[in-house]
């Protein structure tokens, strides 16, 4: 009798380049590859509206491949030990396999649920899909794990290349007999009631086939323009791979190999390094959503909130006008331009005094790209209370941003138009003055002793 494969697939929804798949079609048995929900296991923090309504196409077309190639997406909700234990049951299945996950919690349900198969005499092995260096390979000289960006991306290319990525398998042999499966409706990851989901319809098209093409696009006619024009909002120059990376419909080991054939793409890899460095991070502080990385940010004397000017940020009625637009922008995409992304996310933290892990909860509730590494530590890389060399009075002024990225006003016209009225609302709050105040807080940090 055959003892069936499992494939359990996380953030990883794609064919090609999945060496957990590669790993159970090898082992010549039937292959069910399996999708848990899991928003049950203690410290998994649940999805945000956006991200839900990614997943729910992304793993349509997932489904949808699977067939084509003879096999079939299972999918089941509750805590994955539970789930995955259960599914090895249903299936009589003699191997698992799963690509490896670097948060806090995910680990410890890894960890415990292979030991738990292994000592019931299930084959289980798990492999690097996510991130190009693994955390535990780049190190100090003192052998402590790095806290600033470029003596760590130094590091990294130190290292040998990234492997290869693997070929897309053309046939997965499914199992004969299907094991019972939820239906993806009735996981009620899209919104109804009200639907706000026609801008993230109108702006994305979830799934690998898609991450393949803009990865195609991007290097054939963006890569060139990328260091000159990626800051600007309105230049078209960025890859727009964050959310294929995030759900995993394109590997970074893709990303880097497509990249580096290219022969100019030096400025482009350095992103995937930062994306690499906030992965990193979350490994050694799994705490990052919640807890400052400089502890002595602590003692920030984050001001009574208030409401009204929270909402206005939320709702980019803040009257200045790269904010709002940044913020309309995501509200209708469920995406912003990484450069707005840093000005919106320093006005609510250093203009409106507003503790960043609120805009860091809109973040991952609002962007189909937020993913447990990058959302938390950029935040916290504006907030300076992150993995950062330079002090917390990096203050971006929104207005001085909008003249040099935006000089034509080409991206504020498009998602925030009133400001180009004859009759523009009005800021909020003052920047000069709510800088001084800004300033004036972070003395109090100064002061602190150092975590």
């Amino acid at each position: 009798m055959s003892s069936p494969s499992i494939v359990w697939l996380r953030d990883d929804l794609r064919l090609a380049d999945n060496p957990a798949l590669r790993a159970a079609i090898d082992r010549d048995e039937p292959v069910i590859v399996l999708y848990v929900l899991d928003e049950e296991s203690p410290g998994i923090r649940p999805l945000g509206g956006a991200a839900r309504w990614w997943l729910h196409h992304s793993l349509t077309s997932l489904g949808e491949r699977l067939a084509e190639r003879g096999a079939r997406l299972v999918l089941r909700r509750g805590p994955a030990d539970r789930v995955v234990k259960e599914t090895v049951t249903d299936a009589a299945a003699g191997a698992v396999f799963w690509n490896r996950r670097y948060g806090g919690p995910e680990r410890e349900v890894d960890a415990a649920l292979k030991a738990a198969l292994r000592e019931d005499g299930v084959e289980v092995s798990s492999f690097a899909g996510s991130v190009l260096f693994e955390p535990w390979t780049v190190k100090t000289g003192a052998g402590t794990h790095f806290s600033v960006f470029t003596p760590f991306w130094r590091a990294c290319l130190g290292l040998p290349a990234p492997r290869a990525p693997l070929p897309e398998p053309r046939e997965i042999a499914g199992v004969r007999h299907p094991i019972p499966s939820d239906e993806l409706a009735d996981w009620g990851l899209l919104p109804t009631d009200p639907d706000w989901a026609g801008g993230l319809r109108e702006a994305w098209e979830p799934g690998e086939p898609a991450g393949r093409r803009r990865l195609r696009e991007f290097l054939a006619h963006d890569l060139d323009g990328y260091g000159r024009a990626r800051d600007e909002p309105s230049a078209g120059a960025t890859s727009l791979l964050s959310p294929r990376l995030r759900w995993g419909e394109v590997s970074p080991f893709t990303v880097w190999h497509e990249a580096v054939e290219q022969g100019r793409g030096a400025r482009f890899l350095s992103e995937l390094g930062w994306r690499e460095f906030a992965w990193h991070t979350l490994f050694h502080s799994p705490d990052l959503a919640t807890t400052n990385l400089r502890r002595e940010f602590d003692a920030f004397p984050w001001p009574r909130l208030n409401p009204a000017q929270l909402d206005a940020w939320q709702r980019g009625r803040t009257g200045v006008a790269l904010v709002d637009a940044g913020m309309h922008e995501l509200w209708e995409t469920g995406y912003m331009h990484n450069r707005v992304r840093m000005v919106a996310a320093s006005f609510l933290v250093k203009n409106l005094l507003v503790d960043w892990r609120r805009g860091e909860q809109w973040f991952w509730d609002t962007l189909v790209d937020a993913d447990a590494a990058n959302n938390p530590f950029n935040w916290q890389w504006v907030a300076g209370s992150g993995a950062d060399a330079a002090p917390y009075f990096r203050i971006f002024n929104p207005d001085l941003q909008a003249k040099k990225f935006d000089a034509d006003g080409h991206y504020v016209r498009r998602w925030a138009p009133e400001h180009l009225s004859d009759e523009p609302p009005e800021p909020i709050v003052d920047l000069g003055e709510t800088r001084k105040a800004a300033l004036a807080a972070y003395d109090v940090v100064k002061r602190a002793p150092r975590g």
